[in-house]
């Protein structure tokens, strides 16, 4: 992860989508917030995964928003409680 990277895309796939949905509202809100805070500097608690795909998390309380970085764009694929996020 490089600081000085620029990310002027989010995508979100359809399964980090639902996940989104299925949460409580207010915890909902706030995941989409810090999702949006990623642009554009990745900032928020974002850490780089050992020997987990996908290759990073956002840290949003007890969820776990897992994501890759594909150049100048962030691909979110899932929204987890931090107990299922890792397995």
């Amino acid at each position: 992860m490089n600081a000085k990277s620029m990310i002027d895309t989010i995508e979100i796939r359809k399964r980090a989508e639902k996940d989104l949905k299925a949460l409580p509202k207010t915890d909902g809100r706030r995941v989409a917030e810090a999702i949006l805070n990623l642009k554009p500097n990745l900032d928020g608690d974002v850490k780089r995964l050992t020997n987990h795909t996908p290759e990073f998390r956002l840290r949003v309380g007890t969820w776990r928003v897992l994501f890759e970085i594909e150049g100048s764009k962030v691909v979110i694929y899932r929204i987890l409680n931090r107990k299922d996020a890792y397995r």
